[in-house]
């Protein structure tokens, strides 16, 4: 019997991801908590989702206790991560916000229809989404810290591959392979000159005898290094973009810079010391409000090159390469690759960023989409072309063709190993109920924790 290969921790997460859901508006009830992971609940319309988001991907959902223990990880995963103080950066929560919105806006065919669908305000409903797209960003990143030393080799996939029955063999998903080019929205001369006020304004007061770390924690919009009082630690020369490490290895020690422009926003550097080929800088980062900036200068940028390549006289590599402002991708001719594997054959499911799965749904291979506004990791507001290259329609796996698939699921099957393991020495660190309903799951020893009050728990 043939079968998806499929990892219930990992793949979870990705279908809660592409799931905007609202709970009451669409009929769920949310009163019943099914379990409590510190301050954390697991609803039952939670489980419900997440079977539905199996079912809505044309996948067989896991059991409901395998769910459910899915479930409680990532809640205690929540929990951990405000004892660890590991946070997401919200330019990155509002990203993926815009994201669901837009593509929400696109099947209810305006805001007006959103909020009569669901019989809330948008404002609302933008706050509940957020909790949510915040909650998942937080596990992946906890998933991210766990499994960082996680590592897979060929005879760990010839290994795995080796002990399938070869009736038994797993059926693979469609693959893609997707390019892009990518303009992004510039703030204006006045947005510029307003955060560069606030920086020498900040400077000035640091310069009568404020402590640097402490505005950088209030101010800095680098909340990984804010957090640490702007502290970059020892970086070597050709680390940093060139216009900071430019302006920092001019500074002597202990000396603040101007204001220094960056494709990141604006700057303001304190050297702290240099190290033979390294140095140590801190700094107070501002950047543009990027929900206010103008997307048509893009828009209309890419429009008229999509024109150009659609009457032959631009190839997409060619015009990725020279005119896409996506340095990651531009060198590669726009290709996109799959981030855990690096291929650039990406599999077409749950796990691929929500907006393009959508999009290419939609698409027939060898065309190119219209532009598309659409916000990077890092917040950035832009405007990118999609190119549908190929696809490889569903098979069953072949060891040479499918290497760095098969690959990609050995190293989750030892990520959710390592996360199993996390689990079970962390969980005495957190205090876990399951509702008596769900006695019989086994949630890593945790039903003899089981509290009859969870059954009439919420509103």
């Amino acid at each position: 019997m043939k079968k998806v290969i499929s990892s219930v921790l990992f793949i979870l997460v990705g279908c809660l991801l592409t799931a905007p859901t609202f709970g009451q508006g669409q009929g769920i009830s949310l009163n019943k908590i099914i379990a409590k992971v510190d301050n954390y609940y697991v609803l039952r319309s939670d489980l419900d989702e997440a079977t539905q988001s199996y079912v809505g991907q044309n996948q067989t959902p896991p059991q409901k206790c395998q769910l459910l223990e899915s479930l409680v990880i990532n809640k205690m995963m929540l929990a951990k991560a405000e004892i660890d103080s590991v946070v997401v950066d919200d330019k990155i929560v509002d990203s993926e916000l815009d994201s669901r919105m837009q593509y929400m806006v696109q099947q209810f065919g305006s805001e007006k229809s959103i909020v009569e669908a669901y019989g809330k305000s948008l404002e609302m409903l933008k706050s509940e989404l957020r909790t949510q797209v915040k909650e998942q960003k937080i596990v992946q990143k906890m998933q991210q810290k766990i499994t960082t030393d996680v590592k897979v080799t060929p005879r760990d996939v010839r290994k795995f591959f080796d002990a399938i029955p070869k009736d038994s063999l797993p059926y693979m998903p469609a693959d893609v392979e997707v390019g892009q080019i990518v303009r992004f929205a510039k703030p204006t001369k006045e947005q510029k000159d307003a955060l560069r006020q606030r920086l020498l304004d900040i400077k000035h007061r640091i310069e009568k005898g404020e402590d640097f770390a402490k505005l950088a924690k209030e101010y800095s919009e680098d909340v990984g290094s804010g957090e640490k009082g702007g502290d970059l630690g020892f970086a070597k020369r050709g680390v940093m973009v060139a216009p900071f490490e430019g302006a920092a290895l001019k500074l002597k020690p202990n000396e603040m810079s101007d204001v220094v422009e960056s494709d990141f926003g604006l700057h303001l550097i304190q050297l702290l010391e240099t190290r033979g080929a390294e140095y140590h800088a801190r700094h107070i980062l501002l950047r543009p409000d990027y929900n206010r900036l103008d997307l048509s200068g893009p828009t209309h940028y890419l429009d008229s090159l999509k024109n150009l390549i659609q009457i032959d006289s631009l190839k997409f590599d060619k015009a990725a390469h020279d005119y896409s402002e996506d340095k990651n991708t531009a060198d590669a001719g726009g290709l996109l690759r799959d981030p855990q594997s690096g291929s650039s054959r990406m599999a077409m499911d749950g796990s691929m960023e929500y907006a393009m799965f959508q999009m290419l749904d939609t698409m027939q291979v060898g065309k190119i989409s219209s532009p598309l506004p659409y916000r990077t990791e890092d917040g950035k507001s832009a405007v990118r072309l999609l190119y549908f290259k190929t696809k490889v329609p569903p098979h069953t796996a072949d060891f040479t063709k499918d290497f760095e698939k098969l690959q990609t699921i050995v190293l989750q099957n030892k990520k959710n190993r390592a996360i199993d393991d996390w689990f079970k020495k962390s969980v005495a660190d957190v205090y876990i109920t399951v509702d008596p309903e769900f006695h019989s799951c086994r949630i890593f020893g945790t039903t003899q924790n089981s509290a009859a009050n969870l059954s009439g728990g919420g509103n």
